[in-house]
C-alpha cells in the first residue's frame, strides 16, 4: 500500500513538472482617445440687448391744460374807497367810487395788467384786482380790451396825429413817440391832475407783451420796448376830456 502511494505521488510531481507556464497577463499600450468631430457647429451664443426706447416727440409730451373761461366772478371790496374808471389804469377818467365791502360782478381782464372790468348797471368800469378779494382766478375771466369794451368818445374834439416813433439810435430799446398837441379848452378838465394824453402801448418786456398804459400832459413820450416777443408791439394816443376821448390815433411801430 505505502508503494503505491509513493508511486501515484512520483507522477503527479513529473506532471506538474511538464505543465507549460501560464501565458503572461498582455497590457496594451496607452492610446490617447480620438474625438469624434462634432456633427453640427455649436452656434454663437444669444446676445440680448435691452431695446432703447425711443426720444420724446411732441405727441408724447403732455400738452399744457387750457383754462376755461368764464363769464363772470363774484368779488368783494377790500380798500375803504376804492376809484372805478373808464379805462383799465389809474390815468383814465373817474366814474365813482367803491365803498369796502361792496359785493361787485367781474365780466373781463385786460391782456397784460391786472385791471378788471366792473359790472355796474347802466355803466361798466374797471377796477385794479389789488383791492378786491375775488372768488376765483381772475385769469379765467375773458379779456375784452380793447376789442370788447370801448372808452366814452368825446363829442368836443378830434383826434390828434402822430408825428414820428423812433428808436433810440444809443439805445434800440427806447422809443419815443411825438404827436400833434391838441390845446384844452378851459372848463373841459376834470381835476388838477387830470392827465390830457392817455398812450396806450402794448410793449415788449421780459419776452412777453405787456399792456401799459402811459400819461402825459405834452405832445411826446419814451417807453421801454425790448425784442424777443412773438407778437408785434403796437400802441395809440388818445386826447382825453372830462367827457371823454379823442381817437385814437395809432402808432407807426418803428423797426429795429
Amino acid at each position: 500500500m505505502k508503494k503505491n502511494l509513493l508511486v501515484i505521488l512520483a507522477v503527479l510531481i513529473m506532471l506538474t513538472g511538464c505543465a507549460p507556464a501560464p501565458a503572461p497577463t498582455v497590457v496594451p499600450d496607452p492610446v490617447t482617445p480620438t474625438l469624434a468631430p462634432p456633427t453640427e457647429t455649436p452656434a454663437p451664443p444669444t446676445v440680448t440687448s435691452t431695446p432703447i426706447p425711443p426720444s420724446a416727440t411732441p405727441t408724447d409730451l403732455p400738452t399744457p391744460t387750457e383754462i376755461p373761461f368764464v363769464d363772470s366772478l363774484k368779488a368783494t371790496v377790500t380798500a375803504d374807497l376804492l376809484s372805478c374808471r373808464y379805462g383799465p389804469g389809474s390815468e383814465y377818467l373817474y366814474l365813482f367810487a367803491l365803498t369796502k365791502g361792496a359785493n361787485i360782478k367781474l365780466i373781463g381782464r385786460t391782456d397784460g395788467n391786472n385791471w378788471v372790468l366792473v359790472e355796474n348797471e347802466p355803466q361798466k368800469c374797471w377796477i385794479h384786482n389789488h383791492f378786491v378779494d375775488i372768488q376765483g382766478d381772475p385769469q379765467t375771466l375773458k379779456i375784452v380790451y380793447p376789442d370788447g369794451y370801448k372808452i366814452p368818445v368825446s363829442p368836443y374834439y378830434g383826434p390828434t396825429t402822430v408825428l414820428s416813433a423812433v428808436r433810440d439810435p444809443a439805445d434800440s430799446n427806447k422809443v419815443t413817440v411825438t404827436w400833434v398837441d391838441i390845446p384844452l379848452r378851459a372848463g373841459d378838465e376834470e381835476d388838477e391832475g387830470m392827465f390830457i394824453y392817455i398812450i396806450e402801448v402794448w410793449r415788449c418786456e421780459g419776452g412777453q407783451i405787456i399792456f401799459d398804459p402811459l400819461a402825459s400832459n405834452y405832445p411826446a413820450i419814451t417807453f421801454v420796448d425790448e425784442a424777443g416777443c412773438s407778437a408785434p408791439s403796437h400802441g395809440r394816443v388818445f386826447f382825453q376830456e372830462k367827457h371823454g376821448y379823442a381817437g385814437p390815433a395809432e402808432i407807426p411801430w418803428p423797426g429795429r
